[in-house]
């Protein structure tokens, strides 16, 4: 039979295991675990303080969004109101034109209607002149005599205005 020495607790390599493991922990503790939480710690901040950098550019990006839909319906109801001035100007001023455009037809027709009118009145006076001519000539030619020419031009001018004022 074998002994059981194999399987044996060492109470004195048990304890310098413990005490090596507890110098172990401090010593690691000591020199890797304080450099290791505080670069940890500082990762962590960079973390945090760019976090905060996103929020704060994500919240300036939306006011400034927002400033910016602002002043895009500013633009917008500017722009409306800029063609709506011009729109009413376009049509006063055509408004204008036309009504101009009227007031210069109806001069025109006037001035025509009187230059036709002054044109009948040189025609009539002219017809009438040679009516006077003509009758005087036949006149004379007829009774074979001389007649007094101004004697004889008033009595076709009263003739002539007799007819001429049947005709009106």
């Amino acid at each position: 039979m074998q002994t059981l020495d194999v399987i044996s607790v060492n109470l004195w390599q048990i304890l310098i295991s413990l005490l090596n493991l507890t110098l172990l922990f401090f010593i690691i503790k000591k020199f890797l675990y304080g450099p290791v939480k505080k670069v940890l710690a500082k990762r962590q901040g960079e973390i945090d303080s760019r976090y905060s950098e996103a929020d704060e550019a994500r919240l300036k990006a939306e006011s400034d969004r927002a400033m910016w839909s602002e002043k895009l319906e500013g633009a917008k109801d500017e722009a409306d109101a800029i063609v709506g001035n011009v729109t009413e100007s376009a049509k006063a001023r055509s408004e204008r034109i036309i009504a101009d455009a009227e007031k210069r037809a109806d001069e025109i027709i006037r001035a025509a209607e009187v230059e036709a009118a002054l044109e009948r009145k040189k025609a009539t006076d002219g017809i009438k002149r040679e009516i006077v001519e003509v009758s005087g000539a036949l006149s004379e030619k007829l009774l074979e005599r001389e007649i007094n020419t101004e004697d004889h031009r008033a009595l076709i001018d009263s003739f002539i205005e007799g007819i001429g004022d049947e005709n009106d």
